[in-house]
């Protein structure tokens, strides 16, 4: 008999996570508002929310390669004795085809990003735009450090209220497909921050990556809006550093929707409807999402791997079922 529960415990996802998760944001299937599906003989867990009569669904199966499969077809089942659809988001490509092959319209939304830090080095020229942004920064007196994301608490909401209000009234945060501060799942992300002249002006979360290329994710980020050009830069490559030193492999920049777009990446099942409304997107879209500056930041460290994300609809493709993607990650 298939399970689902918002109180799975803590401990028994992030495992599932650790032996099992090949998506760079895995990590993210631990944010507070997630529920999770489960069979009692097959390891492994499906993350989703509810919104209505669809179920929108996060980053795969998550489980052994052979019973990802059977895992999906016990997740749509019970979808459907429940009346709902599904629709599943941040999916990698080896998760696109099982997707396709069982029912789903599958297309590419965006692109995932990563650099392996095994090689990383910010010498040569490639990297002079990037080393003077850096000193820039250091110049404006801006001083990094490791914190205890709990003890910066009040410095957080400084910098994300004035980030918020730089953004207009309406902006919301962005949720599911991002990280969270704070819950049993802050224990094992780090966050690096910035302070000049002893104010908080940015911090950067980074949650842990698994699977083939392990390391870390680039997560949440913010900077109040009157902060030196570079903090940002500044931040990160601190925080590079020092995964460097600790022998970390990789470090993920995340999924960004609407770029990368590749004809050759799609799927089996595409539907070329849904790829002229994520290519119309990635022209005209930058009021649903600003892809153009996150790719922009994430291209200035010459990522190693740029790799398609898709999303998929089961049975099939509707305007309501976008608005509710739309919805649960606040994008409108």
């Amino acid at each position: 008999m298939s399970t689902i529960t918002e109180s799975v415990r803590f401990t028994d996802v992030a495992h599932t996570l650790r032996e099992y998760a090949d998506n760079p944001s895995a990590y993210l299937a631990l944010n507070e508002s997630n529920a999770y599906f489960c069979v009692p003989d097959i390891a492994g867990i499906i993350a989703y929310r509810a919104a209505g009569r669809y179920w929108i669904q996060f980053g795969g199966p998550f489980a052994a390669l052979e019973n990802r499969e059977a895992l999906l077809r016990a997740f749509l089942d019970r979808a459907a004795e429940q009346r709902c659809k599904v629709v599943a988001v941040a999916l990698q490509h080896a998760d696109a085809q099982v997707y396709a092959a069982n029912g789903f319209i599958v297309n590419q939304i965006g692109s995932t990003y990563a650099v392996d830090l095994q090689r990383f080095s910010l010498r040569g020229k490639r990297f002079v735009k990037l080393r003077n942004k850096v000193s820039r920064a250091a110049r404006a007196g801006l001083e990094i450090a490791e914190v205890d994301a709990a003890d910066w608490s009040s410095n957080i909401a400084t910098v994300d209220a004035a980030w918020l209000r730089s953004k207009g009234r309406h902006v919301k945060q962005l949720e599911f497909l991002i990280g969270e501060i704070g819950g049993e799942a802050q224990r094992f992300r780090r966050m690096f921050a910035g302070v000049i002249a002893g104010k908080p002006v940015a911090y950067v979360s980074y949650a842990p990556a698994f699977g083939a290329r392990p390391g870390w994710l680039h997560d949440l980020s913010r900077r109040i809006p009157d902060a030196p050009p570079g903090v940002m830069e500044a931040i990160n490559v601190q925080a590079i550093a020092t995964f460097q030193k600790e022998g970390a492999d990789w470090l993920h920049f995340g999924f960004t929707p609407f770029v990368g777009l590749d004809e050759e990446a799609e799927v089996s099942s595409a539907s070329g409807v849904v790829a002229k409304i994520v290519r119309l997107l990635a022209k005209h879209g930058r009021a649903v999402y600003p892809a153009d500056s996150q790719v922009d930041y994430k291209n200035k460290w010459c990522p190693d791997v740029v790799a398609p994300e898709y999303v998929g609809f089961h049975p099939n493709v509707s305007p309501v079922a976008v608005w509710k993607l739309l919805r649960i990650t606040r994008s409108i």
